[in-house]
């Protein structure tokens, strides 16, 4: 299935993404420019006042994308590097389908900004993309982002309250 053919039934359904990319052929569709909200998202999370880029992959959550060729990424990374998305992924891996129906989706971790499976966005009960290898993506080793601790004057403050 190329890019272009899920780029266009997306825009049937009124669910635009940012991009649409094909990882083994390396077709990448632009759908909206990075400053309009994207519609793949409910909940509203797509217009939570921060940068919020949707890439639709052509695949399956049955079989990880990242166990084949990943043509386009680099340029794909290029891109979001220069809209200063973090290369960290705060919800680790992705669970496998049909387990990541059920995943977590935590409203702090969002919050940290960087990749996320559809699977781990808060307000969703989609399970893609499935047990993605996501240091394929982002060029490290998996793991959670720990939660950050309140801030020192946060703390003053409570006391004195």
């Amino acid at each position: 299935m190329s890019a272009k053919s899920v780029a266009q039934r997306l825009a049937q359904l009124r669910r635009p993404s940012h991009l649409v990319w094909n990882p083994v052929t390396g077709e990448i569709v632009q759908m909206l420019p990075p400053s309009r909200a994207a519609g793949g998202l409910t909940g509203g999370r797509d217009r939570n006042g921060r940068v919020c880029l949707q890439i639709q992959v052509v695949g399956s959550a049955r079989e990880p994308f990242t166990d084949t060729k990943l043509d386009g990424l680099d340029e794909i990374l290029a891109w979001l590097d220069s809209w200063d998305v973090p290369r960290r992924w705060p919800a680790g891996p992705p669970l496998p389908y049909p387990h990541s129906l059920a995943a977590a989706r935590n409203p702090r971790l969002w919050a940290l900004g960087g990749h996320f499976g559809h699977s781990q966005v808060p307000g969703t009960r989609d399970g893609d993309p499935g047990s993605i290898d996501i240091a394929r993506i982002i060029g490290e080793e998996p793991g959670a982002a720990p939660v950050p601790r309140p801030r020192e004057d946060f703390r003053v403050l409570e006391r004195v309250i």
